[in-house]
């Protein structure tokens, strides 16, 4: 009687939910190729070339969360497959937020990394185009009496704010002295005097939260659908440059990669990239590039046969997959 009862309520607990997603290889797509007919990316109203190059971005599967939450059996197939790892739920959803929420997050995140790609490619190839900067709220009360959400940034110390890293250089420049920031505010242009505050990694920060709008004068479209998140940017930002650009920018060589990316060309970390490496190999890549950032969650996570290259910049990655191209090993590039 004890051993079915046992039976029983090991039967039971395996099918009972938990506060488990598990995160697994997704598909890759190429940012050189088609979705049912439509470019991932394509160049409007100015000279493209043709491209032999394959560039996939890289995507995880999350399984569970919310009202779809995962079994013991599940977690228990995940802890001893390799390809797959198990995280608390709340890291993926957080408390509060619904799974729809997530799913716009995720898709203003995807628009945003598409605008950044564009930035990043264009400041690569010396195309010019203009970013503005707004106030969109305080994260402090340091300059909350100074500024007016909305003031479009114009100039710090008489030095015209062309984009965000060059209004952080200025600042720190100055160190902690007060700045003069001019503003348009309304139909106003008027100069504010603001002070900052060293961060802890000894930056000055003016304590506000700013937004970035780029104005360019030519146009790229983007085809993705389904697909969420910031951390294609990198790709992106290569497909554009590769097609942009006469030859094949990876030659033959199948290429994967993942990574944030900023407008100046830095290459952000990325979760689930253990998870991206298993999908890149599972399609054929033969080189996977990763953000520098992510190389301690690359260790000991790279599929047999797959050359990873470190990359911190877009113009690191321009350069490998040029290397590449033109006969380098991927073996003898830097890596994790």
């Amino acid at each position: 009687m004890a051993g079915t009862i046992a039976l029983l309520l090991a039967a039971v607990i395996s099918f009972m939910p938990t506060n488990f997603v598990v995160e697994s290889p997704g598909p890759t797509v190429n940012t050189m190729g088609e979705i049912d007919g439509q470019e991932l990316v394509s160049i409007v109203g100015m000279d493209s070339y043709p491209s032999d190059s394959q560039l996939d971005m890289t995507t995880v599967y999350v399984q569970g969360g919310g009202q779809n939450r995962v079994t013991v059996p599940v977690i228990l197939e995940a802890l001893v497959n390799s390809t797959k790892d198990v995280v608390a739920e709340e890291t993926v959803l957080p408390r509060g937020v619904s799974s729809d929420d997530l799913s716009q997050q995720n898709d203003t995140l995807m628009a945003s990394s598409q605008e950044l790609s564009v930035a990043a490619a264009f400041n690569e190839m010396n195309i010019p185009f203009t970013t503005e900067l707004r106030v969109a709220g305080f994260g402090t009360e340091t300059n909350s009496g100074a500024l007016q959400e909305d003031d479009l940034l114009l100039a710090i110390n008489q030095t015209p704010v062309k984009n965000l890293s060059q209004l952080k250089e200025e600042l720190n420049d100055k160190g902690t002295a007060a700045s003069t920031l001019t503003v348009r505010r309304g139909e106003q242009t008027v100069d504010e005097v603001v002070r900052t505050t060293p961060a802890e990694d000894g930056t000055q920060q003016m304590g506000i939260y700013l937004s970035s709008t780029y104005v360019f004068e030519h146009q790229i479209d983007f085809g993705v659908q389904d697909i969420g998140g910031p951390s294609a940017g990198m790709m992106f930002a290569l497909a554009i440059i590769d097609k942009m650009t006469e030859g094949s920018l990876a030659g033959d060589t199948h290429v994967a990669g993942t990574g944030a990316i900023t407008d100046d060309g830095q290459v952000e970390p990325i979760g689930g990239i253990a998870q991206k490496m298993a999908a890149a190999k599972r399609a054929g890549a033969e080189v996977f590039l990763a953000p520098a950032d992510n190389c301690p969650d690359v260790q000991g996570r790279v599929p047999l046969g797959l050359n990873v290259v470190k990359v911190a910049t877009l113009g690191e990655a321009r350069e490998a997959l040029t290397s590449i191209a033109d006969g380098t090993d991927p073996q003898e590039l830097p890596s994790c």
